[in-house]
């Protein structure tokens, strides 16, 4: 089950944290979070799975940047969030799709005790402007049932910025 706004507001500072939180970014059944004004972007063209990639940092000025199409963008978002209870997943908003930008390729699964800032794939189908602390994305709260394991995984828990994929120390093991 998807838990509704009232509900995540109900449990604020209980089971589910999003620091800062304001209560006009909740949703009928999810919370809106915010574009962070730093992005990183791929040095090279071709990456490769097995090693880091090399990446450089874009901030997003006040009165925009234009995103270039076919082009990999990584974010974050302003809010930090945690949970030990629901399982945290992360949507874009229908206005920001309707303009051809796409905000988590592949990755809005987050895990239950995911702790940390959202990065974000963005990826854009023609040029657009965006803003710094847009409304940009979406987070969700599914219950789970059984019994569970906390998400302590060392590549991505209790972040602090932007992170590139950190495949490569998978092939470390």
């Amino acid at each position: 089950m998807i838990l509704s706004g009232k509900e995540i507001q109900r449990q604020m500072d209980k089971n589910i944290h999003i620091s800062p939180f304001n209560e006009s970014q909740l949703n009928p059944n999810s919370y809106n979070l915010r574009l962070f004004n730093e992005l990183l972007v791929y040095e090279n063209n071709q990456l490769d799975m097995k090693n880091p990639n090399p990446t450089s940092k874009v901030i997003i000025p006040e009165e925009g940047l234009l995103l270039e199409p076919n082009k990999l963008y990584l974010g974050r978002t302003i809010e930090h969030t945690s949970t030990d209870k629901y399982v945290p997943m992360l949507e874009g908003r229908s206005s920001i799709g309707r303009l051809g930008l796409f905000i988590h390729v592949t990755a809005g699964f987050g895990d239950v005790g995911f702790n940390g800032f959202w990065t974000l794939e963005i990826f854009c189908v023609q040029p657009i402007r965006i803003y710094p602390e847009v409304e940009i994305c979406q987070i969700f709260y599914h219950t789970i049932e059984g019994d569970y394991d906390l998400y302590k995984s060392g590549k991505y828990q209790n972040n602090e910025g932007i992170q590139p994929s950190l495949l490569y120390k998978d092939f470390q093991k």
